[in-house]
């Protein structure tokens, strides 16, 4: 009768058996038995904490581990490299070895220093290069603006006249006795007590960059801007930023401090920019040769730090199973109540009655590779408590009972409804289209 119910059509006849195992061979047993699939162990210390259980060291290092291949994972998607997919690997449902376990956490905190250390160089030159490329667009925009700021006094006078601070420019033409505005051109910024910002800020902030500074400073200030045609890479986030170059001339040194201050809060970046065009033009030949160094040593940290995250993404899907599985062992383990006298891990799990045989072959298995005497005992218990449902699936019907399981499951010994849901779900999906 056992054997007729142990079928896809309902749910198979379950058996609550107890376990001994030696201490030594704990992970290998539970490994083993969770290769099957088949027992569902029960928690023989529900009163213990998860920290106050045995194996909660073991839990947490492959915690730790696991933390180091998502991060593996993340900067392999971060940089678009392929990662092999799990498919292409041959027994990967094998049950890893200590040792391998072992070799796996230290190269682990190997290879996570080195692309943490690849990562943060790059990262850094990214950021570096970044700066370069907005200075050089500041340093090419600056000789423009500067022109048209010694170029448009009258223009500039009227639009602060009504400012408390002195009009900006003014002192120029009072200096020369009331002369044409351009006989300024050749006077310095400084010797007319005039400063200047010069810097990047993003695209987005400029409408609100300019309200504020013109609110603050009651229109006392003189403001050229223009687009970066190009955009920026954010090193940080991997993104293009638009941004806007712009110079901004004012009078006093409180005034240009402001503007300062204004200008960080936005998330501007300023620059030193020379005045003086011969100054300037040296400046972009010095940007110009740093950022041809810069691109090199950018070039091959990234040759590099590709090559790296290659060889760790044609292994990174197996590590991450075998991770899981080592983490599920220990999980398991912490089921198990320890027998003092007896020195023996004590278990206790539901498992289908025609599996018993299974069960108690691989435990053989077991013993035999430890080379251990005392073999593992298994014992069949009679309970009143009700078992868990268990039905047998197969590659084809494991979808369809996945579904079923997500809306809830039968009750024991019940029929199951999965098969027919091979033919009823596909009919309803196409009813609703």
């Amino acid at each position: 009768m056992a054997a007729s119910k142990d079928s896809l059509f309902w749910s198979v006849d379950m058996t609550l058996t107890q376990l001994y195992v030696a201490n030594e061979i704990g992970r290998e047993v539970v490994s083993a038995l969770g290769e099957l699939g088949t027992m569902q162990f029960r928690d023989l210390n529900p009163d213990t904490s998860a920290f106050q259980r045995t194996f909660t060291q073991e839990i947490r290092r492959l915690d730790n581990v696991e933390r180091q291949l998502h991060y593996f994972r993340s900067q392999i998607e971060k940089n678009g490299i392929g990662m092999r997919p799990i498919y292409e690997f041959s027994n990967t449902l094998a049950a890893p070895t200590a040792t391998e376990i072992d070799e796996l956490a230290d190269r682990s905190q190997s290879l996570e220093q080195r692309i943490q250390s690849l990562n943060d160089s790059y990262e850094t030159l990214k950021r570096r290069e970044s700066e370069l490329t907005e200075w050089r667009w500041v340093l090419r925009e600056a000789g423009g603006f500067f022109d048209r700021a010694r170029g448009q006094t009258e223009e500039i006078r009227q639009s602060i006249e009504e400012a408390d601070d002195a009009p900006l420019l003014r002192n120029v033409e009072e200096a020369n006795g009331g002369t044409e505005a351009g006989s300024g051109i050749q006077q310095s910024f400084s010797v007319m007590n005039i400063g200047f910002v010069a810097g990047v800020i993003p695209r987005e902030r400029m409408a609100a960059f300019e309200r504020i500074l013109w609110r603050t400073l009651r229109g006392n200030l003189y403001m050229n801007q223009s687009e970066i045609p190009d955009a920026i890479i954010n090193p940080e986030k991997n993104e293009e930023v638009h941004k806007n170059v712009f110079v901004i001339f004012a009078h006093g040194k409180e005034i240009i401090a402001k503007i300062r201050k204004i200008s960080e809060s936005l998330g501007a970046d300023i620059y030193n920019v020379d005045e003086n065009s011969e100054l300037r033009r040296d400046q972009i030949h010095e940007v110009n040769s740093r950022l041809q160094d810069l691109t090199n040593v950018l070039g091959n940290t990234k040759r590099t730090f590709d090559a790296e995250l290659t060889q760790i993404g044609r292994s990174l899907a197996a590590w991450l199973i075998v991770t899981k599985k080592e983490k599920s062992v220990y999980q398991t383990l912490n089921r198990f109540s320890y027998d003092p006298a007896r020195k023996t891990l004590v278990a206790e799990a539901w498992c289908p009655t025609n599996s018993l045989g299974l069960v108690k072959s691989t435990l053989q298995d077991v013993n035999d590779r430890a080379g251990l005497s005392v073999p593992t005992i298994v014992n069949q218990i009679k309970t009143s408590k009700t078992p868990p449902t268990y039905n047998r699936t197969n590659k084809f019907t494991l979808g369809f009972q996945t579904i079923i399981d997500a809306y809830g499951t039968a009750k024991y010994t019940e029929v199951n409804p999965g098969l027919p849901t091979i033919v009823t779900f596909p009919f309803l999906f196409a009813v609703m289209f």
